[in-house]
């Protein structure tokens, strides 16, 4: 999963969602909720009420694919949004799932082709 090539995006559900949704009920939310197609490819990351909880959900060419974390201690620190999704990138995921909090984390200026 960390070998993604460029073409995926990587969408976060801002509302908190009931963990024990599974294929269905997550590819519903992305539809609906995130308001993207849910056999893009893309990552759809989905998080519980207590930010305790972690699935993401893609389309694996034939199927699809839940990757799930739960933390025994502490939780995630996703950034919050009014409009139901947030778009990230790839390494800024990567940290949020290692518990770096990238809001106090400075980013260093780069290209960025609009």
């Amino acid at each position: 999963m960390l070998s993604l090539p460029p073409s995926v995006r990587i969408y976060l559900c801002t509302v908190p969602m009931d963990m024990r949704r599974s294929f269905d009920g997550l590819s519903r939310m992305a539809l609906e909720v995130v308001r993207e197609d849910p056999f893009s490819g893309h990552l759809f990351v989905f998080v519980n009420r207590r930010k305790d909880r972690v699935k993401i959900l893609y389309w694996d060419r034939d199927g699809y694919a839940i990757w799930y974390k739960r933390l025994e201690e502490g939780t995630f620190r996703f950034p919050e949004h009014e409009d139901g999704k947030v778009e990230m990138e790839r390494s800024t995921l990567l940290l949020l799932l290692e518990g770096i909090d990238t809001e106090s984390a400075r980013r260093r200026r780069r290209y960025h082709r609009s």
